[in-house]
This record gives C-alpha cells, structure tokens and sequence, in this order.
C-alpha cells in the first residue's frame, strides 16, 4: 500500500474582521470553545487572535447545492457566500449556549438527508455558521443515496 501524495497547503485559516472585536473572541473562543493559539498586539487598538478548530476542510458547492442546503437547515433563508460549520458532539446544546452569548438563531436544529443534526446562527463579526452534529459514522453515510465523489459521477473521467 502507498502513501497517499501530501498536499502542499498545511492549514486553512479563514480571517473574519469583527468590529465588535471583544464580542466575536467572546462567543468564539469563550462559549463555542475554539482554543486560543496566538495572540498579537502590535500597538493602539490593533489587535487579532487564532483559534483552533481542529481539522479544517474547504467545501465548494455550486448555487443549486447552496440553495438546496438553505432550503433544508435553514427553511429556505439564504446563506451568505461564505458560512463557516462547525462540527461538535451536541448540537441542540451548543445552540443554545450560543444564543445566549448573543448569536441569533436563523434555524433551530434539524435532521438532514445526510444524517446530521444542523442549526444555523448569525454570530459576531457578521458571520454565519452551522452548527452540525454527526448522526451516523462517515461509513455509514457513505452508503446513502447521492454520496459519491465527481470522478464516480462522471464515470472515471479526471475531471480536474
């Protein structure tokens, strides 16, 4: 069995600029639970933080995809062009907690076609996220109807 090839990128990190700077740490860091990694000050008010969020992957869907995904976590409300999801053990608690650290829920929890528990929140930093729990191992999901990669849907083909 080989290696499978190592990618060159060796961290997503995507940066949001939050006016409310104290606010969007709070609910990130504080209630959400990212661990801080890095701080900077350079000098005045400048300042920014990196938080852990442990393993990062970049999802690219098409507008008939996103607005497919609106209609079933979030009742048809429009995502913005970037969302950020997190994925955590206990989907209806983190909701909550999240709310109460002055995220406003755009869609309560629901089960998907894909087996996970997602919610939707406007977070600090005008930011919007999802919060999803994983119902069933990736295994298990695997086998769903519409899980497949592009190569199998267009019968082999690269199409990179």
């Amino acid at each position: 069995m080989t290696d499978a090839p190592k990618s060159p990128v060796l961290q997503l990190r995507v940066v949001v600029e939050a006016v409310d700077y104290d606010a969007a740490v709070a609910f990130f860091r504080d209630t959400l639970g990212l661990p801080e990694a890095l701080a900077f000050a350079e000098g005045g008010d400048e300042r920014v933080v990196i938080l852990e969020a442990g393993r990062a992957t970049l999802e690219i869907a098409n507008p008939v995809h996103k607005r497919a995904v609106d209609e079933i976590e979030a009742d048809g409300a429009e995502s913005p062009h970037i969302r950020l999801a997190f994925e955590v053990t206990d989907t209806e608690g983190v909701t909550r907690r999240l709310e109460g650290a002055g995220g406003r829920v755009v869609a309560e929890p629901v089960v998907t076609p894909w087996q996970s528990l997602n919610s939707r929140i406007d977070a600090p930093g005008d930011v919007q996220v999802t919060i999803f729990q994983e119902l069933f191992e990736s295994g298990e999901r695997a086998v769903l109807g519409g899980f497949s990669t592009d190569d199998e849907r267009h019968g082999g083909a690269d199409t990179r």
